[in-house]
């Protein structure tokens, strides 16, 4: 009988193991280029059209904490205790959220174009002969082994 770690090494030597840890690596990466680019970049001129709102600043107070509201920042709201309905992080995650599904449907795309091309470049294998023809060619070769 085999032993566990024995079992356990050659799983995680297996390619397609080392492939997924590879992509949970770069995803987590690229979500906190998206993220830091939709809060940064995206949102500032988007909020700056709407009047200079910042979207991970909005919030409805549910019930005020020690000291009573109104608050001028989420985050004041929370130091204080006050229970919040954070709506403008909400808002800033569903963009992060569609940006990322967009970045993987352009890279799922052009893996699906790559794959395609490929397929083009590959020859088709000629079409079966009838079988008028295939015994024809018996009838020959027979003919010929006399």
């Amino acid at each position: 009988m085999r032993s566990f770690a024995k079992e356990f090494k050659e799983f995680v030597q297996r390619g397609n193991v080392v492939d997924m840890a590879v992509g949970i690596v770069i995803g987590a990466a690229f979500g906190t280029v998206v993220k830091s680019f939709v809060q940064n970049v995206l949102m500032p001129p988007i909020g700056l059209l709407l009047g200079g709102t910042d979207f991970s600043n909005l919030f409805v107070v549910l019930k005020s904490g020690t000291e009573p509201g109104p608050y001028s920042t989420l985050k004041a709201a929370q130091e204080s205790g006050a229970t919040v309905l954070a709506y403008g992080q909400w808002i800033n995650d569903i963009v992060n959220f569609l940006i990322v599904a967009f970045a993987i449907f352009l890279v799922i795309k052009a893996m699906n174009a790559l794959n395609r091309k490929k397929e083009a470049e590959v020859p088709a294998a000629p079409p079966e002969p009838p079988e008028e023809i295939k015994l024809l060619r018996e009838i020959r070769d027979a003919l010929k082994g006399k």
